[in-house]
């Protein structure tokens, strides 16, 4: 009987470690569809890394308002992914409230650089 619940209780704990290995957060989760030359349908055989390699130019991204890329003005972030996704990827246009769109607004807002601490008194 000891044996059983130490087994049992054993497997539950290797369960619970498994499932955190393998869960990802939405930045997590977006990061890998923004190196995904397959997303959103995309054909031209680019990811969003292709033009901006590890977020490059988009530090400052989650502090817009507005965007305007190649000459055409976007509301808010979510429809410059978009746009992006149309123009540059070939892909289709995402749900703004799918989860998807969420992972990866939530990896390009992680970009924001951190607030360095200051010391001092």
């Amino acid at each position: 009987m000891k044996t059983i619940k130490i087994t049992l209780v054993s497997l539950l704990v290797l369960g619970l470690i498994c499932s955190l290995a393998f869960a990802a957060g939405p930045a997590e989760k977006g990061k890998a569809l923004f190196n995904d030359a397959k997303f959103a349908g995309g054909t031209a055989g680019k990811s969003c890394g292709s033009c901006h390699p590890d977020g490059k130019g988009l530090e400052k991204a989650a502090d817009k308002k507005e965007f305007n890329i190649m000459g055409k003005k976007q509301a808010n972030l979510e429809e410059a992914v978009n746009f992006c996704v149309e123009n540059s990827n070939n892909g289709k246009a995402i749900d703004v409230k799918s989860e998807e769109m969420k992972d990866i607004v939530s990896y390009i807002k992680s970009l924001k650089p951190k607030k360095k601490a200051t010391g001092g008194y």
